[in-house]
C-alpha cells in the first residue's frame, strides 16, 4: 500500500492523544457483536460459543435426542447478553437456527437464515434514513457466521455447498469442523485438506477477505488462518484438574482432549481470530462490504421504482375536470 510523505512539525501538539479519547468514547459506548450458528443438530454449535465466551451465555435449542423428531423448518433463536471484560462493555448477541439441516428433503433450509442476516441489514438501513437518525443506531447486523461441518461427512455435501455460497454473498462465514475429538488425528488432517480443495473448486470465499489497505502483516496473518480453515473444534465447558492442572476439556475412553491445548484441536486459534485479532474488522467488514453491498441495491431499486412511478404519471391521461368551464356565448 502506497504511503503519502508526512510533513515535519517543529514541536509537540498532541494529536497523538486521539486514539486515547477514542478509547474513551469507545469504552463508554460499549460495542455490539453478533454471531449466527449454522449447523445441523448435534454438532456442539452452543457448547462452542459458550467455551469461546467462557460462561454459560445461551442454551442448546436443536434436538435433546436422536429419538426426538426433528423440526419442519429452520428456526431463529437470537439471545442477548451484555457481559465485561475489563472495562469493555459488549453486547453479545448470538442467534441459533434449531432445525437447520435436519430433514431429509433440506431444499430451501437456508431461506430462513439469509432473510434473517438482509432483515438486519433492511432494519439498519430504514433507521439510517429516518429524517431524525438516532445518534446510535442499535446494530443487529450479523458480524460473524460460524458454520458448522460434520466431520461424519468427510466432504461437502450437496447442500454445504449450496448454503456456503450463499452465506459467503451476505455475511463473513467462518468454516469449523465440528466435534473434531471424533476422529483421529489423521483423519482430521485428511479430511481438512480435503474440504480445503473443494472450498477451492466451488469458490467459495470465506473470512478473512484481502484488502488494498492490508499491510504486510495483515497479508501474512490472513494467509496463516486461511491455511487453518476449517478449524478443527472442540467445546467443553466442563473444567476438571487432571495431574494436577486444571483443564477444560472432555473425557474419553482413549484419553482426555484438552480445547486449550493447540496439539489436540483448533479451538485456541479459532477464539484468538474472532475475539483478540479480528473482532473490529470482522465488524468493519459487515459495514463496509456486506451492508454497503445490500444499501447499494436497496437504494437503487428505490430509485428506479420512483423513476418508473414518475414515468407512468407522465404518460397518463390527463383527468377530465369534474366541473367544465362556462362556455362564453
Amino acid at each position: 500500500m502506497s504511503m503519502q510523505p508526512t510533513a515535519a512539525i517543529s514541536e509537540y501538539v498532541g494529536f497523538d492523544t486521539v486514539s486515547k479519547q477514542m478509547e474513551r468514547k469507545f469504552l463508554k459506548r460499549g460495542l455490539n457483536f453478533n454471531i449466527i450458528l449454522v449447523g445441523e443438530s448435534g454438532m456442539g454449535k452452543t457448547t462452542l460459543v459458550n467455551t469461546i465466551f467462557a460462561g454459560h451465555l445461551v442454551d442448546s435449542n436443536g434436538r435433546k435426542s436422536a429419538q426426538e423428531q426433528p423440526r419442519k423448518t429452520t428456526e431463529i433463536v437470537p439471545t442477548t447478553q451484555v457481559i465485561e471484560e475489563n472495562g469493555v462493555r459488549l453486547k453479545l448477541s448470538i442467534v441459533d437456527t434449531p432445525g437447520f439441516g435436519d430433514q431429509t428433503n433440506n431444499e430451501g433450509c437456508w431461506i430462513p437464515v439469509i432473510k434473517y442476516i438482509k432483515d438486519q441489514h433492511a432494519a439498519y438501513l430504514e433507521r439510517e434514513l429516518k429524517p431524525q437518525r438516532d445518534r446510535s443506531i442499535n446494530d443487529t447486523r450479523i458480524h460473524a457466521c460460524l458454520y458448522f461441518l460434520n466431520p461424519g461427512s468427510r466432504s461437502l455435501r450437496p447442500i454445504d455447498i449450496e448454503v456456503l455460497r450463499r452465506l459467503s454473498e451476505v455475511v463473513n462465514v467462518i468454516p469449523v469442523l465440528a466435534k473434531s475429538d471424533s476422529i483421529s488425528l489423521e483423519e482430521r488432517a485428511a479430511i481438512k485438506k480435503r474440504l480445503k480443495e473443494e472450498f477451492s473448486q466451488n469458490r467459495i470465499n470465506f473470512y478473512p477477505f484481502s484488502s488494498d489497505e492490508d499491510t504486510e502483516d495483515d497479508v501474512i496473518m490472513n494467509s496463516n488462518i486461511k491455511e487453518l480453515l476449517p478449524f478443527a473444534v472442540v467445546g467443553s465447558e466442563n473444567v476438571f484438574t487432571e495431574n494436577g492442572t486444571t483443564i477444560r476439556g472432555r473425557r474419553h475412553s482413549w484419553g482426555t482432549v484438552d480445547v486449550d491445548n493447540e496439539e489436540h484441536c483448533d479451538f485456541v486459534h479459532l477464539r484468538n481470530f474472532i475475539l483478540r485479532t479480528h473482532m473490529y474488522d470482522l465488524i468493519e467488514v459487515t459495514a463496509q462490504r456486506h451492508y454497503e453491498t445490500f444499501r447499494t441495491q436497496q437504494l437503487r431499486q428505490i430509485k428506479e421504482l420512483r423513476a418508473a412511478q414518475a414515468q407512468a404519471q407522465s404518460s397518463a391521461p390527463q383527468p377530465i375536470p369534474s366541473i367544465m368551464p362556462i362556455m362564453q356565448k
